[in-house]
């Protein structure tokens, strides 16, 4: 089993805030993978699945950002899971808007929810990073707005692109083909464009 953990802040005030990505990553892959219904543990909401010939349980901790670590942890023990295992979802403001990566270990990069579970389980942990884009170089006042701000509505269309694109070629990311899904996700992202 694989755990995926979509990080955000629960509430509909939260609901489409740049912060939240990673919520609607998971959503849509449950939606998209035909997930059983979430349902409560481990402090989260969670839902089972298959994507290709893997098992996935998508993981929202419902702890707020900053205890995010807390209610993966659990989800790792009772599975018995070790950090190859386990899949992070979040923005990023280091990538431009809409973009895609995926990377093991890293830093936090002042990220509450990845600091959270860097604390509890250490930072070998593959990141999904959906880039927000930064506010401006040396706009710091700016980051908390930009970040905690919705989205706009003109960049609806392309969120929803890439959370397409994202959940379309999740079995690459099962798989553990990360370059194949970036490919992949570029690719379908491009098509869109044209």
């Amino acid at each position: 089993m694989q755990l995926w953990v979509g990080l955000g802040n629960l509430g509909a005030q939260y609901a489409l805030h740049r912060h939240n990505v990673g919520f609607m990553a998971a959503d849509i892959i449950a939606e998209v993978h035909d997930f059983a219904p979430w349902s409560k543990k481990f402090r989260s909401l969670v839902a089972e699945g298959r994507i290709g010939r893997h098992r996935i349980l998508l993981l929202k901790p419902q702890t707020f950002m900053n205890d995010s670590g807390d209610a993966v942890q659990q989800a790792m023990h009772f599975y018995k899971l070790d950090m190859d295992d386990l899949t992070v979802f979040h923005d990023e403001l280091d990538l431009a808007p809409f973009k895609v990566k995926v990377k093991k270990g890293g830093g936090t990069a002042g990220h509450n929810g990845l600091r959270s579970i860097d604390a509890a389980l250490g930072p070998d942990f593959r990141r999904l990073r959906i880039g927000i884009g930064h506010p401006g170089p040396g706009r710091k006042d700016l980051v908390t707005p930009h970040v905690l701000g919705n989205y706009a509505k003109s960049e609806m269309e392309p969120l929803s692109d890439v959370l397409a694109a994202i959940a379309a070629e999740a079995e690459w990311l099962a798989d553990g083909d990360d370059a194949r899904f970036m490919s992949e996700v570029a690719l379908r992202l491009q098509q869109d464009d044209g």
